[in-house]
């Protein structure tokens, strides 16, 4: 089967600190890998983890890495060029337009 063309998107609401964040970094991974275009939203406690080293090495491999803007400011990280941020219209695009989405959240 393959995964060219098409679209996934991810959402991350768990903090860095969670196997769940890195979880949901990996599988990004894996469907860059695989010919998939990634679409990646950090929102709540996630926006902590926006340098995360695995995550941004990411970006250069083509994956389309946004934040949520009130997180970052809630959380007190700096908006910066690490990620495009923005709201939640973000994601309910990305819901609409993803062939697959998928969240990642703590317990």
């Amino acid at each position: 089967m393959s995964f060219d063309g098409k679209k996934l998107g991810i959402l991350i609401s768990a903090p860095p600190d969670d196997p769940a964040f890195l979880h949901g970094v990996r599988f990004a991974a894996a469907a860059l890998q695989a010919g998939c275009s990634v679409y990646l939203y950090c929102i709540d406690s996630a926006v902590a983890g926006v340098g995360h080293a695995e995550l941004q090495a990411l970006r250069p491999q083509g994956l389309k890495f946004f934040a949520c803007a009130y997180g970052a400011h809630h959380h007190g990280v700096p908006v910066d060029d690490r990620a495009t941020f923005a709201g939640l219209t973000v994601v309910s695009d990305l819901i609409a337009s993803t062939d697959r989405f998928v969240s990642f959240n703590a317990p």
